[in-house]
């Protein structure tokens, strides 16, 4: 179901697309019989990826979407805070790696590139550490520092570092990236390390590839 709004719905009109979605809904609630209400179907997308596909990034489908669901008798929008509020806690001894790509990490961590841009976050964020570990900043300081280390922190930018993918894409973010890094550095009112002047990483893919997964070998 995930799938059909991330890859099939962006070519359909927006109300049709609604309405085969809450279909596929009503048909699994009617399969499910006296167990449905304490059943739950995951809707779970990779982020924005899918809106720029859509007629005005995907609002004109959102909408007819919620409409539909809000009309349905068999069907109850929630969220998952709230059906595990209603669930007792149990203990998972061991958790895998969250990503759908490859179920591993391979396509943000792993390669000498991915592995430098990694190195120069944990220095910056040893650097932070320091900083705050005096207790010298002011409150807007502070939030300041933390927004800006969340911006480092973006698992985008490891993303587009590797020889895979294009050359000026790869120039582009490793770029904004050393920046954002150094900033980090600047609002802690420490000295830029020289080692943000040299690239990250340059590329060397296919411009048709930009941006796709990296493979798991």
């Amino acid at each position: 179901l995930s799938d059909l709004i991330g890859f099939k719905y962006s070519d359909w009109g927006a109300s049709d697309a609604a309405g085969d979605f809450v279909h596929h809904l009503e048909s699994i609630t009617r399969f499910m019989g006296d167990e449905a209400s304490q059943r739950v179907v995951p809707i779970i997308l990779d982020g924005e990826n899918a809106w720029e596909y859509y007629p005005d990034n995907g609002s004109h489908f959102l909408s007819a979407l919620y409409e539909r669901l809000s009309q349905s008798p068999l069907l109850a929008p929630t969220h998952f805070r709230t059906m595990a509020a209603q669930l007792p806690g149990q203990h998972l001894p061991k958790i895998c790696a969250g990503s759908w790509v490859y179920g591993s990490f391979s396509t943000w961590i792993g390669s000498p590139d991915k592995n430098r841009g990694w190195d120069l976050l944990v220095e910056a964020k040893h650097c932070l550490d320091r900083v705050l570990a005096d207790g010298q900043l002011k409150p807007e300081q502070h939030e300041k520092i933390l927004r800006q280390l969340g911006v480092c922190e973006g698992s985008d930018w490891f993303w587009w570092f590797g020889d895979y993918n294009p050359a000026d894409s790869v120039r582009d973010f490793e770029g904004l990236y050393r920046r954002q890094l150094g900033r980090l550095y600047s609002l802690l009112g420490q000295t830029v390390p020289a080692a943000l002047s040299q690239p990250v990483s340059s590329g060397g893919g296919a411009a048709e590839n930009a941006g796709t997964m990296r493979s798991n070998t």
